[in-house]
Protein backbone atom coordinates (compact mmCIF):
# COMPACT_ATOMS: atom_id res chain seq x y z
CA UNK A 1 0.00 0.00 0.00
CA UNK A 2 1.23 3.45 -0.83
CA UNK A 3 2.05 5.96 1.67
CA UNK A 4 -1.20 8.25 2.57
CA UNK A 5 -0.44 11.72 3.75
CA UNK A 6 -2.93 14.77 4.48
CA UNK A 7 -3.74 17.34 1.67
CA UNK A 8 -1.59 20.35 1.63
CA UNK A 9 -4.57 22.73 1.68
CA UNK A 10 -6.43 21.96 5.24
CA UNK A 11 -9.82 24.09 6.65
CA UNK A 12 -8.91 25.64 9.76
CA UNK A 13 -11.37 24.22 12.06
CA UNK A 14 -14.36 21.31 11.88
CA UNK A 15 -17.22 21.06 14.42
CA UNK A 16 -20.31 18.49 13.69
CA UNK A 17 -23.21 19.62 13.39
CA UNK A 18 -25.78 19.22 15.99
CA UNK A 19 -27.41 16.27 14.24
CA UNK A 20 -24.19 14.62 13.73
CA UNK A 21 -22.89 15.77 16.83
CA UNK A 22 -26.04 13.73 18.75
CA UNK A 23 -25.74 10.94 16.15
CA UNK A 24 -21.73 10.15 17.06
CA UNK A 25 -22.99 10.34 20.91
CA UNK A 26 -25.56 7.93 20.48
CA UNK A 27 -22.85 5.35 18.67
CA UNK A 28 -20.46 6.20 21.45
CA UNK A 29 -23.22 5.10 24.08
CA UNK A 30 -23.29 1.63 22.59
CA UNK A 31 -19.65 1.33 23.77
CA UNK A 32 -19.02 0.34 27.43
CA UNK A 33 -16.97 3.07 29.72
CA UNK A 34 -13.34 2.90 28.87
CA UNK A 35 -14.61 1.75 25.22
CA UNK A 36 -15.40 4.22 23.54
CA UNK A 37 -12.41 4.14 20.83
CA UNK A 38 -14.75 1.34 18.90
CA UNK A 39 -16.46 4.42 17.66
CA UNK A 40 -13.52 5.55 15.69
CA UNK A 41 -14.63 4.12 12.77
CA UNK A 42 -17.87 4.89 12.07
CA UNK A 43 -17.34 8.72 13.83
CA UNK A 44 -14.49 8.95 11.34
CA UNK A 45 -16.99 7.91 8.31
CA UNK A 46 -19.79 11.03 9.44
CA UNK A 47 -16.98 13.60 9.62
CA UNK A 48 -16.15 12.54 6.08
CA UNK A 49 -19.37 12.41 4.59
CA UNK A 50 -20.50 15.72 6.68
CA UNK A 51 -17.30 17.40 4.94
CA UNK A 52 -17.86 17.08 1.10
CA UNK A 53 -16.87 13.32 1.09
CA UNK A 54 -13.22 13.81 2.44
CA UNK A 55 -11.37 13.88 5.64
CA UNK A 56 -9.42 17.08 6.88
CA UNK A 57 -7.19 17.01 9.59
CA UNK A 58 -9.62 19.20 11.93
CA UNK A 59 -11.83 16.71 11.66
CA UNK A 60 -9.60 13.91 12.82
CA UNK A 61 -8.93 15.63 15.78
CA UNK A 62 -11.81 16.67 16.69
CA UNK A 63 -13.21 12.79 16.30
CA UNK A 64 -9.92 12.25 18.87
CA UNK A 65 -11.16 14.81 21.43
CA UNK A 66 -15.34 13.22 21.22
CA UNK A 67 -13.40 9.23 21.91
CA UNK A 68 -10.68 10.52 24.24
CA UNK A 69 -8.17 9.43 22.26
CA UNK A 70 -4.50 10.35 21.44
CA UNK A 71 -4.68 12.21 17.89
CA UNK A 72 -2.10 9.78 16.29
CA UNK A 73 -4.16 7.06 16.93
CA UNK A 74 -7.11 8.40 15.10
CA UNK A 75 -4.63 9.51 12.26
CA UNK A 76 -3.67 5.41 11.64
CA UNK A 77 -6.97 4.45 11.47
CA UNK A 78 -7.60 7.24 8.49
CA UNK A 79 -5.05 6.88 6.54
CA UNK A 80 -4.85 2.89 7.29
CA UNK A 81 -8.21 2.68 5.52
CA UNK A 82 -8.79 3.67 1.82
CA UNK A 83 -12.43 4.54 2.02
CA UNK A 84 -11.45 7.88 3.86
CA UNK A 85 -10.34 10.32 1.25
CA UNK A 86 -7.92 12.50 2.69
CA UNK A 87 -7.87 14.92 0.00
CA UNK A 88 -10.87 17.28 -1.52
CA UNK A 89 -13.06 14.89 -4.06
CA UNK A 90 -15.80 16.22 -6.15
CA UNK A 91 -19.66 15.93 -5.66
CA UNK A 92 -19.74 13.27 -7.71
CA UNK A 93 -16.93 11.22 -6.26
CA UNK A 94 -16.45 7.74 -9.04
CA UNK A 95 -14.44 4.77 -7.55
CA UNK A 96 -14.14 2.62 -10.70
CA UNK A 97 -13.14 -0.88 -10.24
CA UNK A 98 -10.66 -2.18 -11.77
CA UNK A 99 -10.13 -5.69 -10.93
CA UNK A 100 -9.85 -8.64 -13.10
CA UNK A 101 -13.93 -9.16 -13.58
CA UNK A 102 -14.65 -6.02 -14.13
CA UNK A 103 -11.63 -5.49 -16.47
CA UNK A 104 -12.28 -8.66 -18.57
CA UNK A 105 -15.99 -7.33 -18.74
CA UNK A 106 -14.86 -3.33 -20.35
CA UNK A 107 -13.83 -1.31 -17.21
CA UNK A 108 -10.75 0.15 -19.55
CA UNK A 109 -13.51 1.41 -21.31
CA UNK A 110 -14.72 3.69 -18.47
CA UNK A 111 -11.35 4.76 -17.81
CA UNK A 112 -11.12 6.28 -21.36
CA UNK A 113 -14.28 8.09 -20.53
CA UNK A 114 -13.15 9.07 -16.82
CA UNK A 115 -9.50 10.71 -18.60
CA UNK A 116 -11.46 12.05 -21.26
CA UNK A 117 -14.01 13.83 -19.15
CA UNK A 118 -12.53 14.06 -15.43
CA UNK A 119 -8.77 13.85 -16.13
CA UNK A 120 -6.29 11.77 -14.47
CA UNK A 121 -6.88 10.12 -11.11
CA UNK A 122 -7.37 12.18 -7.73
CA UNK A 123 -8.21 15.27 -9.56
CA UNK A 124 -11.10 17.81 -9.13
CA UNK A 125 -12.80 19.03 -12.24
CA UNK A 126 -12.53 23.21 -12.32
CA UNK A 127 -16.65 23.41 -11.56
CA UNK A 128 -16.07 20.55 -8.57
CA UNK A 129 -18.79 18.08 -9.79
CA UNK A 130 -16.14 15.05 -10.86
CA UNK A 131 -13.31 13.28 -9.61
CA UNK A 132 -12.46 9.41 -9.59
CA UNK A 133 -9.98 6.79 -8.57
CA UNK A 134 -9.34 3.34 -9.46
CA UNK A 135 -10.57 0.90 -6.60
CA UNK A 136 -10.12 -2.75 -5.67
CA UNK A 137 -13.17 -4.94 -5.86
CA UNK A 138 -16.83 -3.44 -4.99
CA UNK A 139 -18.53 -6.75 -4.92
CA UNK A 140 -20.74 -6.84 -7.55
CA UNK A 141 -18.58 -9.14 -9.96
CA UNK A 142 -21.84 -10.46 -11.64
CA UNK A 143 -22.62 -7.39 -13.22
CA UNK A 144 -19.61 -6.13 -13.82
CA UNK A 145 -18.29 -3.41 -14.89
CA UNK A 146 -19.45 -1.48 -12.10
CA UNK A 147 -18.23 2.24 -10.49
CA UNK A 148 -19.24 3.65 -6.78
CA UNK A 149 -20.35 7.41 -6.68
CA UNK A 150 -20.77 8.37 -3.27
CA UNK A 151 -23.09 6.07 -1.29
CA UNK A 152 -24.79 4.46 -4.49
CA UNK A 153 -23.83 1.51 -7.29
CA UNK A 154 -24.05 1.26 -10.79
CA UNK A 155 -23.59 -1.78 -12.53
CA UNK A 156 -23.53 -3.32 -16.02
CA UNK A 157 -21.82 -0.18 -17.16
CA UNK A 158 -20.76 0.39 -20.70
CA UNK A 159 -19.12 3.54 -22.32
CA UNK A 160 -22.59 4.67 -23.54
CA UNK A 161 -24.32 4.26 -20.10
CA UNK A 162 -21.69 5.19 -18.29
CA UNK A 163 -21.35 9.09 -20.15
CA UNK A 164 -24.93 9.02 -19.86
CA UNK A 165 -24.88 8.89 -16.21
CA UNK A 166 -22.21 11.12 -16.20
CA UNK A 167 -24.22 13.54 -18.45
CA UNK A 168 -27.41 13.38 -15.83
CA UNK A 169 -25.24 13.51 -13.21
CA UNK A 170 -23.73 16.78 -14.26
CA UNK A 171 -27.10 18.07 -14.95
CA UNK A 172 -29.08 17.19 -11.61
CA UNK A 173 -31.34 15.24 -13.60
CA UNK A 174 -32.05 12.10 -11.57
CA UNK A 175 -30.24 8.92 -12.31
CA UNK A 176 -30.98 4.84 -11.67
CA UNK A 177 -29.14 3.29 -9.50
CA UNK A 178 -28.08 -0.69 -10.02
CA UNK A 179 -27.78 -2.36 -12.75
CA UNK A 180 -27.98 -0.14 -15.96
CA UNK A 181 -29.10 -2.84 -18.16
CA UNK A 182 -32.71 -3.37 -15.87
CA UNK A 183 -31.34 -6.09 -13.99
CA UNK A 184 -32.62 -7.26 -11.10
CA UNK A 185 -29.93 -8.49 -8.19
CA UNK A 186 -27.14 -10.77 -10.32
CA UNK A 187 -29.81 -12.84 -12.23
CA UNK A 188 -28.12 -14.18 -15.75
CA UNK A 189 -28.74 -11.89 -18.16
CA UNK A 190 -29.77 -14.57 -20.84
CA UNK A 191 -32.43 -16.12 -17.69
CA UNK A 192 -31.81 -19.28 -16.00
CA UNK A 193 -29.57 -22.00 -17.22
CA UNK A 194 -29.58 -23.68 -13.93
CA UNK A 195 -30.94 -24.29 -10.69
CA UNK A 196 -34.33 -23.98 -13.19
CA UNK A 197 -36.34 -26.59 -11.02
CA UNK A 198 -36.12 -24.48 -8.15
CA UNK A 199 -38.59 -21.45 -9.64
CA UNK A 200 -41.22 -23.91 -11.32
CA UNK A 201 -39.29 -24.25 -15.01
CA UNK A 202 -38.43 -27.41 -16.64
Amino acid sequence: MSVRRLAEKQPESFDFTPANKAWLEKQIAKYPDGRQASAVVPALWQAQKQNDYWLPQAAIEKVAEMLGMPKIRVLEVATFYTMFNLEPVGKYYVQLCGTTPCMLSGSDDLIKVLERRVGPQRKVTADGLFSWLEVECLGACCNAPMVQINDDYYEDLTAENFEKLLDDLAAGRPVKTGSQKGRVSSEPEGGLTSLTSLYGQK
